[in-house]
């Protein structure tokens, strides 16, 4: 019993030892065999097991955490472009035993306040996010060791979720066929860097048409997704308080240390960080200017272009009291443009023509702009050459001598590298600026061609060919170095009531993109200080270009098919300004105001110039101006084998053959579209009383220069007829539709009834028109189902622009 006593006795003392040959083995022992990559996080690569291992030194200190996709799908409709930016994330390390968590705090609610315990309160209240959990693997005195690859070789850009949110099909990672990507895998003071090559498999056979028209296998698309580690800015940078007036974009947050007599919500311009060397003189260069990097791949002459057009900026800067403080260059040969320390203008290609928009990696703690990434899609070119090609149809010599396609196209390159740069400053849209001599960049210009009096379409003008000067008064507002300005915000303030004084105005997205906006002032790729005067320059425009259309519209030894390519521009072409008009219709004048400012509230649209407007919108609708001469449908033949149909082509009923309906058809449908969106009509209701246009005097306008118009023959009766049925459709849908008004509908009814009584009392010899009149009334019996008719879709249009953020 007593030699038991003496062996427990000697395991007990044996204890600590035993545990302390499980302690952690160092850090330089367990990365011997590794590579070490020092900077602002020091990693090691472990090759042979294809591993990278991240040492933590600061826990709970907080950094910047972005990901993004350097190597992209391909495709606009789903939208994975090279240079796609994920979510910016702050994180920080946090250690609970042998684990390390990947915390990001919730900085949309906050306590800005020295007081502990209120900060605690509203951390409390609110949900955190643990991004990911590490195993500590190693230690040496305070940094600890964790094996980073799974983290980096997991879809962190969410690729499968987007794929099946757009019904594209089921894809999952496939670790066998991911891997670590070194050579953009690198270390620097102020951030740390790391790239994956990621696949994704399709196992159930359930990819979608858009995925498999740009992969080269069916069931696996193998991308890049980066990720970005960086040093948070400092605390220099001051915040600069939003005003909607502005035309800066801006973040908000909840501070719950606001007094209760002050609004809780703290909303803050975006921008980036810009000081004077010598805030005494009235021009002086920056302490840091502002440089961004033109991708290096793209192609002359379009890479000068977009030099040139995001250079623009500079005289805005220069207008706020800066010498060069910003500046546009190449991107190195050796740089890596998803670098956080580079604010980059990328050249992205993709399978179709789309959007090219412009996002800034911000620090949600103040807004300061941390990084500028432009993203230019590298077919608009193509498709400005195309419409210009269709405005001018230039081929009658074979290959025309000046090419004022080109001149054209790579002045819309200029704008748009200066557009998409004006976002990643901070800058919104600004849809109003074309009613007020092309005031800003931020617009949405659409091609201001003009018809000689020869009858030669001019192209000279299509774009401008600088920065405005509202765009001027956006850099002077928000970059404006206020140094030893007690009085900042008056003095801001007084820069924007001088700028509405003289003029100018700035009305956003939100005013200008929904079907039911109601501004006469801000549309998407509209022209002229007026919109129904931009219509009718428009309208000669486009019959010019129609007159002269025909096989001089294309080169020598193409297909005569592809003439409809180059139709759809030109038969819509004025489809941006008419939605511009509609909008007059039930539209209302106004300002984002504040209190003192002497701007007009609201206004709303005149009655006489809202009958002006329909007047014109209706010669839309005339059988002369939707139908296509035969001259040009009949030389239209079958697309030949071997060529892909496209979306960009008139919708059909007819197959293969052209449908010489279906554009009249659509063009026909595109106002009606907006008329009797429910909002307008809606205000039309409730600005009637007022002396607004009446809804009874929409209708009955729009069936006096429909149904009762005089009698068409030929082709035009048919897209006469087309038209009438397609106006009915929407009385009927208005008749039965929930979202509008009691006497709305009302107004829909009576107007059913008076056609009903139209119809019954109609005689003719024309057995094609009374089959017509039978169809409708037919169709009267059950308004509920006018929804369901199915009117052929318009090709996109935009860009000039598909519908995204420009």
């Amino acid at each position: 019993m007593g030699n038991i006593k003496r062996i427990i006795l000697i395991l007990f003392l044996l204890v600590p030892v035993i545990s302390y040959a499980q302690k952690l083995p160092s850090i330089e022992d367990k990365t011997a065999s590794m590579e070490k990559h020092t900077g602002f996080l020091n990693f090691y690569t472990d090759i042979d097991n294809g591993q990278i291992w991240l040492e933590i030194s600061r826990l709970d200190s907080e950094f910047l955490y972005q990901t993004s996709l350097p190597a992209g799908l391909g495709s606009n409709d789903i939208g994975l472009d090279r240079g796609l930016q994920g979510e910016t994330r702050i994180v920080k390390f946090e250690r609970v035993g042998k684990k390390i968590l990947m915390v990001q705090p919730n900085y949309a609610y906050r306590a800005v306040t020295d007081d502990l315990n209120q900060q605690h309160a509203v951390e409390q209240s609110f949900a955190q996010s643990v991004i990911w959990g590490f195993k500590v693997e190693a230690a040496t005195e305070s940094k600890v060791l964790v094996n980073l690859t799974d983290f980096l070789l997991r879809d962190a850009m969410n690729v499968g979720i987007t794929i099946k949110s757009n019904n594209e099909g089921n894809f999952t990672i496939d670790n066998s066929r991911s891997a670590l990507y070194l050579p953009r895998t690198k270390n620097f003071p102020l951030n740390t860097e790391f790239e994956s090559t990621i696949s994704l498999v399709s196992n159930d056979g359930s990819a979608g048409k858009q995925v498999l028209s740009v992969i080269p296998s069916p069931d696996v698309m193998t991308l890049r997704m980066h990720h970005s580690f960086m040093k948070l800015p400092d605390h220099n940078y001051k915040p600069l308080v939003f005003d909607p007036r502005s035309s800066f974009s801006s973040i908000g947050y909840f501070d719950y240390s606001t007094p209760v007599a002050e609004p809780i919500i703290k909303y803050y311009a975006v921008r980036h960080r810009l000081e004077k060397k010598n805030p005494e003189l009235v021009k002086s260069e920056a302490v840091t200017p502002i440089i961004y990097y033109v991708d290096n791949a793209v192609p002359e002459p379009i890479q000068h272009c977009l030099v040139e057009g995001a250079s623009w900026w500079n005289e805005a800067f220069e207008a706020a009291g800066y010498k060069n403080a910003f500046q546009v260059k190449i991107l190195p040969a050796d740089a890596d443009p998803m670098d956080l320390r580079y604010n980059v203008i990328n050249w992205v290609h993709r399978s179709t023509r789309g959007w090219s928009y412009g996002n800034s990696i911000i620090d949600p703690r103040t807004g300061e702009i941390i990084k500028g990434i432009v993203s230019l899609g590298s077919l608009r070119v193509r498709q400005d050459y195309l419409i210009a090609t269709g405005l001018l149809s230039p081929f009658k010599k074979g290959s025309p001598g000046e090419d004022k396609m080109l001149q054209m196209s790579l002045a819309r390159i200029r704008q748009l590298s200066a557009h998409e740069t004006g976002h990643t400053l901070g800058l919104e849209h600004n849809y109003s600026s074309s009613t007020v001599d092309r005031s800003s960049v931020m617009d949405y210009p659409h091609p201001l061609v003009k018809v000689k009096a020869d009858g030669e379409i001019d192209l000279r003008s299509a774009y401008d060919d600088k920065i405005g000067a509202w765009d001027k008064v956006s850099i002077n507002w928000g970059y404006r170095d206020f140094t030893g300005i007690s009085n900042t915000a008056e003095v801001q303030n007084d820069i924007l009531n001088a700028a509405f004084k003289s003029g100018l105005r700035f009305l956003t997205d939100q005013d200008a993109r929904p079907v039911g906006s109601m501004s006469p002032f801000a549309h998407l790729w509209d022209n002229g200080s007026n919109a129904i005067d931009g219509l009718k320059e428009v309208i000669k425009v486009r019959a010019r270009a129609l007159d002269q259309f025909g096989e001089n519209s294309i080169r020598p030894g193409v297909p005569m098919a592809m003439l409809e390519d180059v139709l759809v521009p030109v038969y819509f072409y004025h489809r941006y300004q008419l939605e511009a008009v509609t909008k007059i219709i039930g539209g209302l004048d106004y300002t984002y105001t504040l209190r003192g400012d002497g701007q007009s509230a609201t206004h709303p649209v005149s009655k006489a110039e809202q009958l002006k407007a329909l007047e014109l919108i209706t010669q839309c609708l005339d059988p002369s101006f939707l139908i296509l001469p035969a001259r040009i449908t009949s030389i239209i033949p079958p697309r030949p084998a071997g060529y892909l149909l496209s979306r960009e082509l008139f919708n059909k009923r007819t197959g293969l053959a052209f449908d010489a309906l279906s554009p009249a058809e659509t063009a026909a449908d595109f106002p009606f579209i907006f008329l009797f969106n429910s909002e307008r009509v809606s205000r039309l209701i409730q600005y009637a009383p007022a002396g607004g246009l009446k809804l009874t005097e929409l209708l009955d306008y729009l069936v006096n220069k429909t149904w009762k118009a005089p009698r068409k023959s030929g082709m035009e009766k048919l897209i006469q007829q087309q038209t009438e049925q397609i106006l009915l459709t929407y009385i009927m849908a208005l008749s039965v539709d929930a979202k509008v008004p009691f006497q709305a509908r009302a107004d829909a009814k009576k107007s059913l009834t008076d056609l009903h009584q139209f119809i019954s009392k109609q005689s003719h010899s024309d057995p094609d028109y009374m089959a017509h009149l039978l169809l409708a009334t037919d169709r009267m019996k059950a308004p509920s189902e006018a929804k369901t008719t199915i009117v052929k879709e318009i090709p996109p249009g935009a860009p000039i622009g598909s519908n995204q953020d420009e």
